[in-house]
């Protein structure tokens, strides 16, 4: 569906999903290891990015930027990986570099465009480095919710020289060279034979506080 074509919102949004939609997404997903000798295509790759643009931001900046490597490309990471996220990452078949765009406050007035002076909010280092990383984070955390929704298995990581990927991919590069690395995600159809038993997550009352 198009934008021109999408309603404001989904009459029925207030549904919940079915258990099995929310084991795909949440409760028995995981950090994947290991994968199939299984290529993610560049459809599939396309529809991971329709879905995930849709995550919200603040001001609809949208800083981050997503490098997708396969093949000899993934190569170049090797130098730059711990030892122990050569592997995984190697022999995944797709590794997306989460970036962001250090001049991310230029498409403003294209994204958020009822209000095209919220440009200049972005103008000081500070005010960049903040929101461009925030923000970019969370578009990761969409990435992942995405390639799930879409049958996909997710391996993301930090581990890795960011200053050396950011000199490998995006410094001499015309296009990218105001891009600066965020994390990792190794993207596939994971195998379960490297999984470890689900660790422990902290129960309502450690992690959260309801007010009233």
């Amino acid at each position: 569906m198009s934008d021109s074509q999408a309603p404001l919102a989904l009459d029925d949004r207030h549904s919940v999903l079915s258990d099995h939609a929310l084991d795909q997404l949440f409760r028995g997903a995981r950090t994947f290891y290991s994968w199939e000798d299984k290529q993610v295509s560049e459809t599939t790759i396309r529809a991971l990015y329709e879905l995930l643009q849709y995550g919200p931001t603040s001001a609809n900046q949208s800083p981050a930027r997503f490098l997708f490597l396969t093949g000899e490309s993934q190569q170049r990471l090797k130098p730059h990986l711990i030892e122990s996220n050569v592997e995984k990452t190697l022999t995944a078949p797709l590794t997306v570099v989460l970036a962001w765009d250090w001049n991310f406050h230029e498409k403003i007035p294209q994204l958020f465009p009822h209000a095209p002076e919220a440009k200049d909010w972005f103008e000081s280092d500070e005010a960049r480095f903040e929101n461009g990383f925030r923000n970019s984070t969370l578009q990761g955390a969409y990435l992942i919710m995405a390639a799930r929704a879409l049958g996909l298995d997710c391996g993301p990581m930090s581990g890795f020289d960011k200053d050396g990927v950011d000199e490998e991919f995006f410094k001499n590069d015309p296009e990218m060279g105001a891009w600066r690395s965020n994390f990792l995600i190794n993207v596939g159809y994971g195998t379960t034979e490297k999984l470890f038993p689900r660790l422990p997550k902290l129960a309502f009352e450690q992690g959260a506080k309801l007010l009233k």
